[in-house]
């Protein structure tokens, strides 16, 4: 069985995937997807390369390159040079997207480095996030106009579901609201790098089919899972400070399942949260009364659901090391929450 291992924080892939030819295959391309991002990255004035290399350099978990080059095992081209540039690709969208939350979200920190806002300002780090996309458009014009097009897609649901975000519910289902959220920021671009990886290695139409909803599945287990543990999480394990999307007014699934709760603590709750909390202290009781409701059950309920779904698609794929380090990859995902 897999053995995944949280990736480095400055090198991004450190995992044994349960089989020793696949391990060599997915490390060797994780290396060149490294190195391409990097080369195609310091290209161009210096003024400019310092920053958009920031937060590359910076590491993170490098989760969608992998994506590519795990869904390429099922197609003949396995890590071909069109694959290692759609992870790439798929890299880049990521970082820009980084940039320009942090500079929405007035971030301060990102990957244990300062945020490119507060070590330079906000302009400079929306016109790196830009250079980025720029990048990026570049690498998709040199595999072909099919994967320009669906960039263009892939771009268009990304900005829907930032602007889906920044608008609220507006009246609606709140829980249906940051459904579509996740979708748009986070489940289509792993959705992408699934479909990328087995296009460019050949797949058949059915195999990038599957792949593609797979991922979609994988990007919803994946944020779910990190907004349980921004509420429930051990600082001293995690990394992070606990209500983070609290005291940014942002209301993740579990904190709207428990304010969904007809009990006391679910009353004080909703009376408390009309918007960001300001103190500590403020933070600190709603984490306790979100933690007296059944938010967390319900939403890891929707995490199994989709886990489920992922499962499903990994029936339909060819069985073997890829489809079987995709399935650990997933639980691992799940199990972060401890």
């Amino acid at each position: 069985m897999a053995n995944i291992n949280h990736p480095s924080p400055r090198h991004g892939y450190d995992m044994d995937l349960g089989d020793d030819a696949l391990n060599a295959r997915i490390a060797q391309g994780m290396g060149e997807v490294e190195r391409v991002l990097l080369e195609r990255l310091s290209q161009g004035e210096e003024f400019i390369t310092d920053k958009v290399t920031h937060l590359a350099v910076a590491g993170g978990k490098r989760f969608r390159p992998l994506m590519a080059l795990l869904c390429s095992e099922f197609g003949p081209d396995t890590a071909s040079e069109n694959v290692v540039k759609s992870a790439v690709i798929t890299e880049m969208v990521h970082l820009a997207t980084l940039y320009h939350d942090d500079v929405m979200d007035e971030a301060e920190r990102r990957r244990g480095v300062d945020s490119a806002n507060s070590r330079w300002d906000n302009t400079v780090a929306i016109l790196a996030g830009d250079v980025l996309f720029a990048h990026a458009s570049r690498i998709m014009s040199e595999i072909d106009t099919a994967t320009v097009a669906h960039f263009a897609d892939t771009f268009q649901e990304l900005v829907t579901g930032q602007m889906l975000e920044s608008l609220g519910a507006r009246g609606g289902d709140p829980v249906e609201h940051y459904m579509k959220v996740i979708e748009g920021k986070t489940g289509v671009l792993i959705a992408s790098a699934a479909y990328l990886g087995a296009t460019h290695a050949g797949a058949s139409q059915e195999v990038v089919a599957s792949c593609q909803r797979l991922g979609a599945a994988v990007g919803m287990v994946f944020q779910i899972v990190d907004d349980i543990i921004d509420i429930f999480s051990d600082p001293a394990q995690s990394g992070k400070t606990p209500g983070t999307d609290l005291r940014e007014g942002v209301f993740t699934l579990p904190v709207l399942y428990a304010m969904q709760e007809d009990s006391e603590a679910g009353r004080e709750l909703r009376a408390m949260l009309t918007g960001p909390l300001q103190t500590d202290e403020e933070v600190q009781r709603a984490l306790q009364l979100i933690g007296q409701t059944n938010g967390r059950e319900r939403a890891l309920d929707d995490v199994n659901a989709y886990l489920a779904a992922v499962n499903r698609e990994l029936e339909t794929l060819p069985a073997g090391p890829a489809s079987d380090a995709l399935r650990q990859l997933s639980r691992y995902t799940v199990d972060r929450v401890g």
